[in-house]
């Protein structure tokens, strides 16, 4: 079970749908949970990456339980013998409490459907933002304990500095990074390969 989070705005969705479209061509079987249940569009943003990706989704509807879903999804994928389940969230505002207590119901729901769960909390962060991912990383960290960072928008001029900051305050490691909209886009993060081309720039 990976669970996604992160704020609105840095690409957390289409972050799943691209690791959905990975795991799938890898030859895993895959079921995405729209647990992001605040907004409409990011039900419909995930159900077209399934029919794009070949991966399953289970979905509620707009307005309801973030938790709820990811419960059914867990249920499901042990049901069907799924192989790994990607948890997409509401782009927690980290100064809205509330929100962050959202966060550790739904994990809690989670470890209770299937103990252990989920393996992987990752944390999205947009390259671009600077100091403020840093912000969001120790927020985030605290109330749930972030496993991963996903960078995503290093396609632009800014070069993820800020991977660093968050490596050296808070030993979060860089899992993914996101160089550009298409689905083969979402890359391993190779430190070597990221230092020489911050240096390049």
């Amino acid at each position: 079970v990976v669970l996604c989070v992160g704020v609105n705005g840095v690409g957390k969705t289409t972050t799943i749908g691209k690791l959905a479209s990975r795991l799938y061509s890898e030859g895993h079987s895959v079921i995405m949970a729209a647990s992001d249940t605040f907004r409409a569009a990011a039900i419909e943003q995930l159900e077209i990456w399934a029919e794009r990706s070949g991966a399953q989704i289970v979905k509620h509807q707009s307005g309801s339980d973030p938790a709820a879903v990811a419960y059914d999804a867990v249920e499901a994928a042990k049901a069907r013998g799924v192989d790994t389940i990607i948890v997409d969230t509401a782009g927690r505002l980290h100064t809205k409490t509330p929100l962050m207590e959202e966060l550790k119901k739904l994990k809690r729901v989670i470890n209770k459907s299937m103990p252990g769960a989920p393996h992987e909390t990752l944390l999205v962060v947009d390259a671009t933002t600077g100091q403020n991912a840093l912000r969001q990383a120790k927020m985030f960290h605290e109330a749930i304990g972030v496993t991963g960072i996903v960078l995503t928008k290093l396609d632009g001029t800014a070069r993820g500095g800020i991977v660093f900051a968050i490596k050296k305050e808070l030993n979060i490691p860089v899992r993914l990074i996101g160089v550009g909209e298409g689905t083969d886009d979402l890359r391993d993060f190779i430190p070597e390969e990221f230092v020489k081309a911050l240096l390049e720039e």
